[in-house]
C-alpha cells in the first residue's frame, strides 16, 4: 500500500518521473501538480558533488530572489547605540539591545525570519548559538549578517525584500524556496535563475568532478519534478 493519499498520486501521475525536465517545464508542472489547501511554497532540492566534511568543499552563500518569497519576512537586530537607530529606521521588526533580550531567545523565543547583528554585538549574540543555529538563524560574516552599524538599512531593506541564505547541508544536499505557488511561472524562473547565477558563483575551487549532481523542484507536499542539471546551470534572468 503507497503511504501517499489519492491526491499526491493523481499529482503524481501527471510527471514523467523518468524525464529531465527543462527549468521551465519543471517549474510549469509543479505548479500545475500543488494540490495544497494553502499557497504552498516551491522549493529546489539541489545533491552537489562535494564532500561536506572537507571545509574548503563547503557552499554558504546568499542570494536576493528579485521577486522575493511571497510573504511578510521579519527581521531582528542585535544592536546598540548607532546601530539600534539606524535598525529602527531602517523597518526592523525587533532590536536586540539589551540582556533582557538575550534571556527572552535563550528561553526559546525565536519568532522572526532573519537575524542580523553588528560585530560589537556578537558575543552575546554568539550565547545564542544553540538555539539559533539549529534554526540557521545565527549572524553569520559570510552569510552577510554581521554587518558596520552604516550596512544595517541596506541588509534589513535586503532580507525583507527576498534575501535567502543558503548552504550545504551534512548530506551534500542544498535546499532552497524560491517563492509560491501563487507566483507566475516567470516570477518562479526569474527567482530561480537568480540562485543558480548564485550557485554557480559560490562554487568552491576545491570542488572535484560534478559539481551539480541532481536537481529537483517541488512544492509543499507536492511530488518533485526533476530537472536537467545543465539547463539549470545555463538559465537566463533575462528569458
Amino acid at each position: 500500500m503507497s503511504k501517499h493519499g489519492k491526491k499526491y498520486l493523481a499529482a503524481l501521475a501527471k510527471v514523467d518521473i523518468t524525464k529531465f525536465y527543462d527549468p521551465r517545464q519543471a517549474l510549469t508542472l509543479v505548479k500545475d501538480t500543488a494540490y495544497a489547501q494553502f499557497d504552498g511554497t516551491v522549493e529546489v532540492h539541489m545533491r552537489m558533488g562535494l564532500d561536506p566534511r572537507q571545509a574548503d568543499q563547503m557552499v554558504r552563500d546568499v542570494v536576493v530572489l528579485p521577486n522575493g518569497l511571497g510573504k511578510t519576512v521579519r527581521v531582528l537586530v542585535f544592536a546598540q547605540g548607532e546601530g539600534a537607530a539606524n535598525a529602527q529606521q531602517a523597518g526592523a521588526d525587533y532590536i536586540a539591545d539589551s540582556d533582557e533580550w538575550i534571556a527572552k531567545i535563550q528561553g526559546g523565543w525565536t519568532d522572526f525570519d532573519v537575524a542580523i547583528a553588528t560585530p560589537d554585538m556578537m558575543g552575546k549574540a554568539g550565547r545564542l548559538g544553540r538555539i539559533l543555529g539549529p534554526r540557521g538563524l545565527m549572524p553569520n560574516p559570510k552569510a552577510g549578517t554581521v554587518v558596520p552599524a552604516e550596512d544595517l538599512p541596506r541588509v534589513i531593506r535586503e532580507a525583507k525584500a527576498g534575501r535567502v541564505e543558503f548552504r550545504l547541508d551534512k548530506t551534500a544536499n542544498v535546499h532552497v524556496a524560491i517563492g509560491k505557488v501563487s507566483f507566475e511561472v516567470n516570477k518562479l524562473y526569474e527567482n530561480m535563475s537568480a540562485l543558480m547565477e548564485a550557485i554557480k558563483k559560490a562554487k568552491p575551487s576545491a570542488a572535484k568532478g560534478t559539481y551539480l549532481r541532481h536537481i529537483t523542484v517541488t512544492s509543499t507536499m507536492g511530488p518533485g519534478v526533476k530537472i536537467d542539471p545543465a539547463l539549470a546551470q545555463s538559465m537566463e534572468s533575462n528569458e
